[in-house]
């Protein structure tokens, strides 16, 4: 995807292919972890998500997965919510009740990494790629965020689909595309 400097450290993503073994990787989240230690192929091998690494000299400090989705007008809690966040961003004629879009499955950084706007950077370079890279139509991107990281994708310009929900682990939220063009 991209190329990150930062001082004389070489930070590259690049996309997990066959074979390609993370050895270790600490995010503090034992699920998160076991991902993309041990999970990650079997969900390319079966075409459910594709993973990508933030490597900085050939140690990994940070990954995602992506996966085909939609924005669908059954996850917000009510239809006057989904029209009011649908009007402004469609005309009439184009409101539907499915949106192309592609989800963040899992998104992790490195526990040492963590505070340094490596989060951020990489959501950035996952928007571009998303803009300047369409293998199709793909509109919004979508996440079920952890409670913890709800603000973190709000100040990256997500928004929740509905009101926060505290008996929840993860809230839907997403991204607009369009604002970037």
């Amino acid at each position: 995807m991209s190329a990150v400097t930062e001082n004389t450290n070489v930070r590259r993503v690049r996309q997990l292919h066959e074979g390609d073994i993370i050895k270790s990787f600490d995010c503090g989240d034992a699920e998160l972890n076991d991902f993309i230690l041990c999970q990650s192929e079997n969900y390319r091998k079966t075409l459910l998500a594709v993973s990508y690494v933030l490597e900085e000299n050939n140690d990994v400090i940070a990954y995602f997965s992506l996966s085909n989705d939609n924005l669908s007008a059954e996850i917000f809690d009510s239809k006057t919510n989904f029209n009011r966040q649908m009007r402004k961003r469609f005309v009439n004629e184009k409101r539907r009740k499915h949106f192309p879009a592609m989800k963040i499955g899992r998104f992790a950084i490195e526990t040492s990494q963590k505070s340094k706007g490596i989060g951020s950077a990489l959501l950035g370079i996952i928007k571009t790629f998303l803009i300047k890279n369409p293998q199709s139509g793909c509109r919004f991107i979508t996440v079920d965020a952890y409670n913890d990281a709800v603000g973190f994708y709000e100040r990256n310009g997500f928004v929740m689909v509905n009101e926060f929900q505290a008996d929840r682990r993860t809230q839907p939220m997403f991204f607009d595309l369009a604002q970037l063009q």
